[in-house]
């Protein structure tokens, strides 16, 4: 039986809904694979020979409408031992990453997820997958995480930065892609030190300490990479 022929059958399998994070545009970041649930043997669910991870996830706001405005839809992961905080924090709030939505019946899927197989495994039969980007973090505590999501037409003209302006604080990970820095070792006073010690504070002056140095040591000049906006200002004018 094809996805159509199930769609209008008078009694459909169960449809299982599968979500995929993708961190891959991160420095060091790969896609995490999830699900609400386990399959027949209790065991991670598998679907196309994917893995996808138990978790605790709600889902809601994915009804398209040929009126108003483009929908929003929001996603809560359990936030199990802070693994989505890690991530939130390392990776500017997830703002900008990927996050698809896989859905197929029951019947169709990977034969090891049932204790006597499945002659109806077809990873070749599922609904077309929906991709949507991080818009912004809703909340965040250390029981769950909220997203509100946005269809790429949702992102046409949108402006940048799209992080969060900080003056006094650069947002990049240290040593990470963006940060650049691969030299020496410094410490949270931007002194040289051992590895052991090399921790950046993230002030202006400690992307100075490194990047200033390492310039006039080859008797040049650089253009600092620093993640945060030193020259805004708070504007408190009463409108």
């Amino acid at each position: 039986m094809t996805i159509a022929a199930e769609l209008q059958s008078l009694s459909p399998s169960a449809i299982i809904e599968m979500f995929v994070l993708d961190l891959s545009d991160r420095p060091g970041g790969t896609p995490m694979y999830f699900h609400a649930g386990t399959n027949g043997l209790q065991q991670p669910l598998v679907w196309q020979g994917q893995t996808y991870l138990p978790m605790p996830i709600e889902a809601e706001g994915f009804e398209m409408s040929t009126k108003g405005a483009m929908p929003r839809p929001r996603i809560r992961a359990a936030n199990v031992n802070g693994m989505f905080s890690a991530e939130v924090r390392e990776n500017d709030d997830l703002v900008g990453c990927k996050v698809y939505r896989k859905r197929t019946f029951a019947r169709y899927l990977d034969a090891v997820n049932f204790p006597s197989g499945n002659p109806e495994a077809n990873p070749d039969q599922h609904l077309t997958d929906d991709v949507w980007y991080v818009e912004r973090k809703m909340s965040e505590n250390r029981h769950m995480v909220e997203w509100e999501l946005a269809s790429a037409f949702d992102l046409q003209g949108v402006m940048l930065p799209t992080r969060q302006v900080i003056q006094n604080t650069c947002g990049w990970r240290y040593r990470g892609a963006e940060c650049g820095w691969s030299g020496g070792f410094y410490d949270k006073n931007d002194q040289s030190c051992d590895a052991a010690n090399d921790f950046c504070a993230k002030r202006l002056t400690s992307c100075k300490a490194r990047f200033s140095n390492a310039a006039l040591n080859v008797g040049g000049s650089t253009t600092l990479p620093y993640g945060g906006f030193p020259g805004s200002v708070r504007n408190e004018s009463n409108v």
